[in-house]
């Protein structure tokens, strides 16, 4: 049996002739950060689940990046999903945004427990509608809010993802996550940083302690 809580914690419910399966099949992996391990017209060949660690999810246009989610720890990738029930190739990139643990399903393994142990539907529905609802919220976040706004929610959600506070963000990046430039992200970050929102320091981005990280 794979030694680690997260298994017992996240598949427990499958019973123990399942997590005998896990343990021959199941393969643990860990991954550098800024390690691209899914990229666009790959054929899946593992459908993830995320131990710890963080997995940023987007597609590319034009050298742009559009970020659809982040896989945070316990969670998985929708878009892997459909390589279960279908034969297509990977519509997104994925890469790890911090040193990453990652359990992987063989596809082919996944075939067969669909029908030997059905309950496991159970668990790819909660992970889809998770996935589906950080989808939801990406759509919503650029149409309905300002630039600044959603400049300044990007910030606290890695922060609160990560748990550092200053947290190191280039401008580049966050233009990348945003779909947008960086000269604009700059002028955006000067202007909430005169606001008192954020603190640009040598650490990273800052919130001040007076501020709610979570996004508003």
């Amino acid at each position: 049996m794979i030694n680690n809580q997260f298994i017992i914690n996240k598949f427990g419910f499958l019973g123990n002739d399942f997590l005998k399966e896990l343990d021959k099949h199941a393969i643990v992996t860990e991954i550098k950060a800024k390690t691209e391990i899914v990229r666009e017209g790959q054929k899946n060949k593992f459908v993830p689940f995320l131990i710890k660690g963080s997995i940023r999810v987007f597609s590319l246009n034009d050298g742009r990046e559009l970020i659809y989610y982040y896989i945070r720890s316990n969670d998985s990738c929708l878009m892997t999903f459909s390589s279960i029930f279908t034969d297509c190739t990977s519509r997104i990139y994925a890469v790890t945004e911090e040193d990453s643990e990652v359990l992987l399903f063989p596809v082919s393994v996944v075939h067969e427990w669909l029908i030997k142990f059905p309950e496991i539907n159970r668990l790819f529905y909660s992970e889809y509608d998770k996935r589906f609802i950080d989808v939801m919220n990406m759509v919503n976040d650029a149409v309905f809010h300002k630039l600044d706004k959603r400049v300044l929610n990007y910030i606290k959600q890695q922060i609160s993802a990560t748990g550092n506070n200053p947290i190191k963000l280039t401008h580049r990046e966050i233009a990348n996550s945003l779909g947008t430039s960086r000269e604009v992200v700059s002028r955006v970050l000067k202007k909430i940083e005169n606001e008192g929102e954020i603190i640009q320091t040598k650490e990273g981005i800052k919130i001040p302690v007076n501020e709610n990280v979570s996004q508003g």
